[in-house]
């Protein structure tokens, strides 16, 4: 584990952390005013290969952690231009070391956008508190100690009362669907692709059909990853796991080890792969062991889905396949599938 000091007097400004993956949707802004919650799970940071914003330290290469794991700054309240709800930064980091005043990072809270700080680059330095490195778990180990994302959750504004609440697919969900969905276009080759159905029909058919033209025969989409059986040789495309520590995308070996994988992040995928049925929950606590409580199911999104189109952009403007005429048209169109309720 590590803990990240001030360069300029080597005061510690973080809890102890163990690195992981940058979440894929870091770099999304959802909705109007909408209230989102911590980038980070507590005790781990992310390096951020890539600018942020235009703001004079959104330089690639910030550490992003979780605003509580923070330790020894202060906040500088005047830097707080260009905010609505929250905090920004747009006039430059906006937290100091209490020590010495060095600015070193910048608070990240406003409406519409994860909260996080993102530790300036140059102005910390990363010291190791153990000499015993973070070994990755491995895959069987992540299936036992990780929890799926939920695909839906309660959203809500800034400023509003807690009745205005509404049940919504996870934000989280489309940023992951984003990056996805310019994968599979770009495995496609721009012929039709067919998704297993369900929950996973949900979220990628229905941009599929549209993005796609008809046809010729379609390609066939599986999800794939450990615990799952294999996937049937002709299966063009893997929509696989991420590993959430390494950032290595799941491979598999034999027939379908050709296949395009297609990145999902590791909680979204759990919940596609090996999906929690809406049932009553075991009692716990007082209630005797067996007896099953009467909570109602979870709620749907009056909706369909819709993926994130920041994030599909920003993952399509990055791939080799974007210089293909029919890829780069789907990409210059975006906004008119918005108006589609596509995205």
């Amino acid at each position: 584990m590590f803990v990240f000091v001030c360069a300029g007097c080597g005061a510690d400004l973080t809890t102890p952390l163990s690195r992981v993956v940058l979440p894929v949707h870091a770099h999304q802004t959802y909705g109007n005013g909408i209230q989102l919650p911590v980038l980070m799970e507590p005790g781990t940071f992310a390096v951020d290969p890539e600018s942020w914003g235009h703001r004079p330290d959104g330089a690639p290469g910030a550490i992003v952690i979780a605003p509580g794991d923070t330790r020894g700054t202060l906040l500088i309240p005047e830097k707080s231009g260009g905010c609505c709800c929250g905090l920004v930064g747009t006039d430059g980091p906006n937290m100091v070391c209490e020590a010495c005043g060095l600015p070193v990072a910048s608070r990240i809270d406003d409406c519409s956008l994860w909260q996080s700080v993102r530790l300036v680059p140059h102005a910390v330095h990363r010291t190791r508190v153990d000499d015993i490195d973070d070994v990755p778990l491995s895959w069987a180990e992540l299936r036992a100690e990780t929890k799926g994302t939920p695909p839906f959750e309660p959203i809500t504004t800034w400023g509003t009362r807690p009745e205005s609440r509404w049940w919504s697919w996870s934000p989280q969900w489309e940023a992951a669907a984003g990056r996805a969905l310019a994968h599979l276009l770009a495995a496609s080759q721009g012929r039709p692709v067919t998704v297993p159905g369900g929950l996973t029909g949900e979220v990628f058919q229905r941009a599929l059909d549209a993005l796609l033209p008809a046809g010729p025969p379609p390609i066939q989409a599986a999800l794939a990853g450990p615990g799952l059986p294999a996937s049937d040789a002709g299966t063009d495309i893997l929509l696989a796991p991420v590993h959430p520590q390494t950032g290595e995308t799941w491979t598999p070996s034999g027939p379908q080890a050709s296949g395009y994988p297609v990145p999902l992040p590791y909680g979204v995928w759990l919940w596609l792969a090996f999906p929690e049925p809406d049932l009553s929950l075991p009692a716990s606590g007082s209630m005797p062991d067996g007896v099953l409580r009467d909570d109602p199911p979870l709620l749907r999104p009056p909706s369909l889905f819709r993926t994130d189109a920041g994030t599909f952009r920003h993952t399509m403007a990055r791939l080799p396949a974007i210089h293909s005429p029919w890829l780069r048209e789907i990409f210059d169109d975006v906004p008119c599938h918005l108006r589609a309720r596509i995205f």
